[in-house]
């Protein structure tokens, strides 16, 4: 996967620890253990040719968590790009 810009991101976390730079929406979901209000962090990651082909394919999405506690996480589908005309 490749690390998209997310729209509306309010910060990018990871540089000084010599990764990449991921791109962070900080936003607050209603969530049924912590209540409403919840702090929460959203990232876009974008298939390359070959994920996707695997994923139509009905491959998984695979999440690793470096470490060794499991912070809770969700994983959902974005929509799609928009369409720019030219």
């Amino acid at each position: 996967m490749l690390i998209a810009m997310i729209e509306g991101a309010t910060r990018v976390i990871g540089k000084s620890q010599r990764y990449l730079g991921l791109p962070i929406k900080d936003v607050m979901v209603d969530c049924t253990v912590n209540g409403p209000n919840t702090p929460a962090m959203l990232t876009a990651w974008t298939p390359t040719p070959d994920e996707l082909e695997r994923l139509n394919a009905g491959a998984g999405v695979i999440l690793r968590i470096l470490g060794t506690r499991h912070p809770p996480v969700m994983l959902e589908v974005g929509e799609p790009p928009a369409m720019t005309g030219g």
